[in-house]
């Protein structure tokens, strides 16, 4: 069955993380993306690595598994497009494309003849996504940006981390995954808006406006209370009991949301006379009262190991839960059984185990059929059926370092 996207063709000069996290959920929800690659280095994610995929006879190929979280579903098309001739073939696939989606700097693909104004020449209708750090425009524009500079410039790490201890970033590139996920909504709305218009338009996104847009209530804290936020370790900002919590043999999470689930978490640790406390018995007085509270709890929970906890808490329609590592993740009977581990035949190594897409429709299912590509993999056949060109002509571009 075709995807919900499969009418889109996306062309993806994007590389690294956010501008592919965004191609590759295109991919999954049907759209035939291009990734545009230079020939013989390609996405620099390819080289970051170890680990790296291994072949048929344990040797490693060229594919990290950084790589290949952020581009299945891809095909692969290397041209040099600093190469005049490179820059024509881009101009001629992006008229028979609907998105581009690009992450150089503000202006850097102007150059080459392939930013919005030039592309809108041989497509007017295209819709074209250009991801940065700081935008398109302000003062900050033309500077590189990363991840982990905008998780600290954007105020995550001040909220990240132990009380008393350094700040942190978050054990994930998640501002270049929220950037690429807001981006796939955004190239979404402006095709809808095409589709009624027949206008198509420039989307910017910028890491660092994501970043400030995710703090969400925290910065609605700060918005609303002007007080700075500071870091609470695993605790929550307004939500008491709300964080990890030492036991006899590790750690559970005890995520209090009500007063109801208070009073039901009282009675399993046999503490009852806690949440009758006026100092705890709304969230409120416990969020007021946080210091008196958490070290009584610390106490409580300490006394018992953490299967017992869950055990009883979730009897008890308390929510709580472990502290998984990854291979008890991939372990989880529920995550086996919601299929979150996708396995893809690819050419090399037989098959590559992917996390999967964690949305499920109902009639347009998302197809696995797509290993993230080797390194040009579909330049000829792209080459051939997309812009007509023939082996010789193929040959020739091959000749001189184009393609």
């Amino acid at each position: 069955m075709a995807g919900a996207l499969s009418h889109l063709r996306i062309l993806d000069l994007s590389r690294v993380l956010a501008g592919p996290w965004a191609g590759q959920l295109l991919a999954d929800l049907g759209a035939d993306v291009i990734k545009v690659e230079k020939p013989g280095e390609g996405d620099d994610t390819r080289a970051w690595g170890p680990p790296f995929l291994k072949d048929a006879d344990g040797r490693d190929t060229r594919e990290s598994a950084y790589y290949l979280s952020t581009n299945r579903g891809k095909r692969s098309l290397a041209i040099d497009f600093t190469r005049p001739e490179g820059q024509a073939l881009v101009r001629q696939l992006a008229a028979q494309c609907d998105v581009v989606l690009e992450n150089f700097k503000a202006g850097g693909l102007a150059k080459y003849g392939l930013d919005y104004a030039s592309l809108r020449q041989v497509r007017p209708d295209i819709v074209y996504c250009s991801i940065t750090g700081f935008g398109q425009d302000g003062p900050y524009a033309h500077r590189a940006g990363y991840d982990f500079l905008v998780q600290g410039m954007g105020g995550l790490m001040s909220l990240t981390g132990e009380p008393d201890g350094d700040p942190m970033k978050v054990g994930v590139a998640l501002t270049d995954i929220f950037t690429g996920m807001y981006a796939s909504v955004a190239v979404l709305a402006a095709l809808a808006h095409r589709d009624r218009t027949g206008q198509g338009q420039h989307v910017d996104l910028a890491l660092l406006d994501v970043q400030v847009a995710v703090l969400a209530n925290q910065a609605s804290n700060y918005l609303v209370g002007g007080m700075v936020p500071r870091r609470l370790g695993n605790a929550h900002p307004n939500i008491v009991p709300y964080q990890a919590f030492p036991t006899a043999d590790g750690h559970v999470i005890l995520a209090v949301g009500n007063d109801g689930q208070f009073q039901k978490f009282c009675g399993v640790a046999g503490c009852p006379a806690l949440a009758e406390d006026p100092r705890f018995a709304t969230n409120a007085e416990r969020v007021r009262n946080r210091e008196t509270l958490v070290p009584l709890l610390k106490a409580a929970l300490g006394a018992r190991p953490s299967a017992e906890w869950i055990r009883d808490l979730e009897a008890a329609g308390v929510p709580c839960g472990p502290i998984n590592n990854l291979a008890q993740v991939f372990d989880n009977p529920q995550i086996q059984h919601r299929g979150m581990v996708a396995r893809l035949d690819h050419p090399e190594a037989g098959q590559v185990n992917l996390v999967a897409n964690p949305i499920h429709f109902s009639e347009t299912p998302i197809a696995y059929d797509r290993a993230p590509p080797r390194l040009g993999a579909d330049t000829d056949d792209l080459l051939s059926d997309l812009l007509g060109l023939d082996e010789v002509a193929i040959a020739e571009l091959r000749a001189k370092g184009v393609v």
